[in-house]
């Protein structure tokens, strides 16, 4: 018992020699980076800092990924080395479009079991892979861990931060969009066949070898989505809802998968179907749908509300509609801060909330601070989406 706890925290110190926890990194900071880039160029500021995206990877994703190596570890999900570097591969290939929604295990690890599939049944593989059935069966049962891992995390995140953005609608008008992004890694301890410790009766429930080692191996996920009609909690909610149900879906053939590799393959380009009919499906909802984040006939829509700013602390959230402010209608972002203007102490607001009902909100400001607030709108003129800000 001694020997297999202490490869077990061997497997768990060897996580620095992992190329994807150091690729992640690089990863994050580059989404931050052109996500800062965007909103400077929309609004002529920083929304949320360059880190957001690279503190997110150490979050939520740890606590699941604790889950799911008890999980692994403890029926013997065993993997031939070539499999996580397959996946390893994919990864980092994928992560090279900055897509976040890419980096989903439907697309890593269903992508690395349909390269199995093919090149297993064409022999291929056989040099690498001694069997290829257990193989595939045990990435697919992965594929499946990983697929629930992710849905619970999009779940957790609902009500993360969103990032504002500017574009052009079908009829050319300036409208704004909610850009989430997030990024997590997914530590899994793995029985990877590789080492000195045997199997025994009941262990590795999918075996891979004669001897095994464990490794930790920091899935990176990822999650993007664009909304110009749905907020974003609502979105994330059901994006993940609709990927639980997809990993049960998968579940089904990765079972078939344990007896023949092809089904496996199966498994694997059922998640790529429906992990894209997913986003695709949501995305077409989206527009189908008037823009929220537009002109609006009663007042001026909130389309970002920067982080610790006044605006914040008085409970304003993108999607409302300021119609009054300080007793006067506003229908431009002139109007409003005009209207600001006329008490330079105190400001109240008439908002229709996301229910549709009237609400009033107040709050000192300092004087020649009414443009501090922290609210960010759309331009209802056609000025272009680089010139749009406020």
């Amino acid at each position: 018992m001694a020997t297999w706890g202490l490869e077990w925290l061997e497997g768990v110190a060897n996580v620095w020699r992992q190329p994807l926890l150091y690729y992640g990194l690089l990863l994050a900071w580059g989404a931050g980076w052109r996500r800062v880039k965007r909103e400077r160029r929309d609004f002529h500021v920083r929304v949320y800092r360059l880190g957001q995206e690279w503190r997110g990877l150490w979050t939520w994703g740890w606590v699941a990924g604790a889950v799911l190596s008890v999980i692994a570890s403890g029926i013997g999900l065993a993997l031939p080395p070539d499999a996580v570097w397959a996946v390893t591969g994919l990864t980092i290939l994928l992560g090279l479009t900055m897509e976040a929604r890419l980096l989903s295990p439907a697309y890593t690890v269903g992508g690395a079991l349909v390269l199995l599939g093919l090149a297993g049944s064409s022999g291929l593989a056989a040099h690498l892979l001694s069997d290829g059935a257990a193989d595939g069966g045990a990435l697919a049962a992965l594929l499946v861990l990983l697929l629930l891992a992710e849905g619970w995390l999009i779940l957790r995140s609902r009500n993360g931060a969103a990032s504002p953005q500017l574009a052009r609608s079908k009829r050319g008008m300036i409208v704004g969009m909610q850009w989430t992004q997030r990024f997590w890694f997914v530590p899994v301890v793995l029985p990877i066949s590789d080492g000195a410790l045997p199997s025994v009766s009941w262990w590795p429930l999918i075996p891979a070898g004669d001897g095994y080692s464990f490794w930790l191996v920091p899935f990176l996920l990822g999650f993007s989505q664009r909304r110009q009609h749905v907020l974003p909690a609502e979105a994330a909610r059901e994006e993940g809802r609709r990927v639980l149900r997809l990993a049960w879906l998968v579940a089904v053939l990765a079972v078939f998968g344990l007896w023949h590799p092809l089904l496996g393959a199966a498994a694997g380009a059922a998640a790529i179907i429906g992990r894209e009919w997913i986003a695709f499906s949501g995305h077409r909802a989206d527009r189908a749908r008037p823009p929220r984040f537009a002109r609006h006939p009663q007042g001026v829509v909130i389309v970002g509300v920067l982080p610790n700013s006044k605006a914040e602390q008085m409970g304003l959230s993108i999607g409302e509609v300021i119609v009054k402010a300080n007793g006067v209608p506003v229908q431009t972002e002139a109007e409003f801060y005009e209207a600001l203007q006329r008490n330079r102490a105190f400001c109240k607001l008439e908002v229709i909330s996301h229910n549709g009902e009237i609400r009033f909100v107040q709050g000192a400001v300092y004087e020649d601070g009414h443009h501090e607030l922290g609210l960010l709108f759309v331009h209802q003129r056609g000025a272009s989406a680089s010139e749009a800000v406020s």
